[in-house]
């Protein structure tokens, strides 16, 4: 063990070397440098991990967002593509005269990754995922909430962070139906509302409730999408899976194909969980 008066002649020591300069590049590198496979961090040491390849990374193969491809998803999800999910709902649905392609687009201006990186067929089906999930959730978006939400209790009382408030509900809301006290804190606190005083405005502000769906696919399943179809399933509802539920899986992955074709791509392999 170094004594501390020693700790501190070193540290001096070394404080003098980084004044002049004159430390070696290996450790400090001004020019970086770095061997290959290594980071330069944004103080100038090369390493690897998060320190030295996250924020501020100089060089070296630093973790950034991927680079958008171009796709436009206004372009891909037209009128006519939204207007014949949203048609096969009936005139009396409460989602009839709620959710609109123009608060979708509007929303979805806030998720850049969404629908826009690998390739453009990666785009087309990510975007075919997401609307047959939101199909499913909502019978062709014909409900802003879920049926028989209000009697469900998704209130995880062991989490301390997101804490229930009385008398509110964390039930099912919008196009993905987002659900318990966990998620709509967070999701609040991202988009800009107060999602556990007031879960309702999930079900009453079309442009949050978009944000609200899209916010929980960017967080839990944009990062899966290349794995299959099948794996958007569980991470969405996983208790589906494995035979649990097999209807609701076929359901799934029937209007994911539909959405696919009508896009023109091919829906790929990993179909079912």
């Amino acid at each position: 063990m170094v004594a501390p008066s020693m700790r501190k002649q070193i540290l001096a020591f070394l404080l003098a070397l980084v004044l002049t300069g004159a430390l070696p590049e290996s450790a400090f590198g001004q020019n970086c440098g770095c061997a290959a496979g290594l980071c330069c961090s944004q103080y100038g040491y090369c390493g690897s991990g998060n320190d030295y390849c996250g924020k501020g990374c100089r060089e070296g193969p630093c973790y950034a967002p991927p680079r958008p491809n171009g796709a436009s998803v206004s372009g891909i999800v037209t009128d006519a593509f939204f207007n014949r999910i949203i048609g096969q709902a009936a005139a009396s649905c409460a989602g009839k005269s709620f959710y609109t392609r123009a608060a979708f687009i509007q929303a979805v201006g806030s998720y850049s990754q969404f629908g826009t990186t690998g390739s453009t067929d990666d785009s087309k089906r990510e975007i075919a995922a997401f609307f047959a999930h939101a199909t499913h959730e909502t019978g062709h978006f014909c409900y802003k909430e879920e049926i028989g939400g209000p009697s469900q209790d998704y209130c995880d009382k062991k989490n301390t962070q997101y804490r229930c408030v009385q008398g509110k509900g964390y039930y099912g809301r919008g196009p993905l139906q987002l659900s318990w006290n966990y998620n709509y804190g967070p999701a609040g606190q991202s988009i800009g509302f107060d999602g556990l005083n007031n879960p309702d405005i999930v079900a009453s502000n079309v442009v949050v409730s978009f944000k609200a769906a899209l916010w929980f696919w960017m967080n839990n399943v944009h990062s899966v999408i290349g794995q299959g179809f099948g794996a958007t399933i569980r991470a969405i509802n996983g208790h589906e899976c494995n035979g649990a539920k097999p209807g609701s899986v076929t359901a799934r992955v029937g209007y994911y194909k539909d959405y696919c074709n009508q896009l023109g791509v091919a829906p790929g392999d990993n179909l079912r969980c």
